[in-house]
């Protein structure tokens, strides 16, 4: 399954969860910056490594507060999947 795939089954289940579309719309957001960043990889391709290796280069040009939404999103996310 691709990142992309991912975000259907993600975001079904945090609508039955109750988030905001708002905080979805957000959510997708950060997929589509870390799918540009990144690419659209399978599940399997992702490894701890490369995740950190994303944020730290999102440290040189976000701001604490964007980048601790980063970070919430993406454990939020890989969370939910493993």
């Amino acid at each position: 399954m691709k990142l992309d795939e991912l975000w259907m089954l993600y975001e079904v289940d945090k609508r039955i969860l109750g988030f905001s579309p708002h905080t979805l719309k957000a959510y997708f957001l950060q997929l589509k910056m870390l799918i540009r960043e990144m690419g659209n990889l399978e599940l399997e391709e992702v490894s701890l490594n490369l995740l950190k290796d994303y944020l730290a280069k999102q440290t040189e040009r976000l701001k604490p507060s964007s980048l601790g939404h980063r970070i919430r999103f993406v454990r939020s996310l890989f969370s939910f999947c493993f």
